[in-house]
């Protein structure tokens, strides 16, 4: 497989949508609207219809879900450990944490599609059906546990997050969809053709929101956030995929999407709920940057979707 033609489109359309934001589309309004669509509409079709053609019964669910929350687990704990040995307040804390867990499945989609096809595409919302209840809880959480704040960890507040996030009722939707044999006829392409408009316009919006001039604030920090975000994660989710004995195909999606760089929508995370935006902003920038580096050299290394 040449996999000029896996990455290029991928990474190719950060780079337009940065370019179309500093040139033809400069209004802020325009990407706000296009952000909404992709998140509300655009995403959830395609979690929906991606999961609905899975065959529920020939899935290592358990074990797929067991690899990722243990890589989780652990890259919530070194990112907290690395806060704290930095010396980072808690608002700081929250921005590194974010950095080291959260993920960009749309750039996820767009090389598990690429590499995989079809088969990538329903196990890249799979993965995300697993990877984003974890990671909502876990910042809320850390947002929640801040101090000297009068704020207090409301579990029905998390839970109601939970359930109205749009992605979550698209995944929930595709698995009940799978379970009744499939979307209905008609209904399926229509699905399926709103999933696969996502990708290509979040890409550009995710290019539109990169910042390069917020790349000089502490550099050791957001060094060590990357190495965390694009090197442990995938090395502890190759791990824990090798010992629970998960096939090839299902261990090689779970690792590139634990191997992306964290969701652009950190940023407005961590301006939201008292986080620090400017260290939020510079590592989005950062690993996105390097993800180009990275990620093709996992699937290298891994020798991932190769013949």
């Amino acid at each position: 497989m040449n996999h000029l033609d896996v990455f290029v489109p991928a990474f190719g359309l950060l780079a337009v949508g940065a370019v179309l934001r500093r040139s033809l589309l400069r209004e802020d309004a325009v990407w706000a609207g296009i952000e909404r669509l992709v998140f509300w509409v655009l995403m959830p079709a395609l979690l929906t219809s991606a999961i609905a053609s899975v065959d529920l019964a020939a899935l290592p669910l358990g074990r797929m879900a067991l690899a990722i929350w243990l890589a989780l687990l652990a890259g919530t704990a070194v990112s907290v450990a690395l806060a704290r040995a930095a010396g980072l307040d808690h608002a700081s804390m929250t921005s590194v944490l974010q950095g080291g867990i959260r993920f960009n499945n749309l750039m996820g989609f767009a090389v598990t599609g690429g590499l995989f096809g079809a088969a990538g595409t329903a196990l890249g919302a799979v993965a995300t059906g697993l990877i984003v209840p974890v990671v909502q809880t876990i910042t809320i959480l850390a947002f929640a546990l801040a101090p000297n704040t009068g704020r207090r960890i409301a579990p029905g507040r998390v839970l109601r997050q939970l359930a109205l996030n749009p992605l979550m009722l698209g995944v929930v939707a595709g698995f009940a969809m799978a379970a009744l044999g499939g979307l209905p006829a008609g209904l399926n392409p229509l699905m399926r053709t709103l999933g696969q408009a996502a990708v290509a316009l979040g890409l550009l919006c995710v290019g539109a929101a990169l910042s390069p001039g917020a790349l000089r604030g502490r550099p050791v920090v957001q060094a060590a956030t990357c190495l965390i975000k694009l090197g442990l994660m995938p090395l502890l989710t190759l791990w824990f995929g090798r010992a629970l004995g998960l096939d090839p195909l299902s261990l090689a999606v779970a690792l590139v999407f634990m191997a992306l760089p964290t969701a652009t929508t950190s940023y407005v995370m961590a301006r939201a709920m008292g986080g620090d935006a400017p260290l939020m902003a510079a590592l989005i920038t950062t690993e996105h940057l390097l993800s180009v580096l990275t990620l093709p050299l996992w699937i290298a290394l891994l020798g991932l979707g190769g013949p």
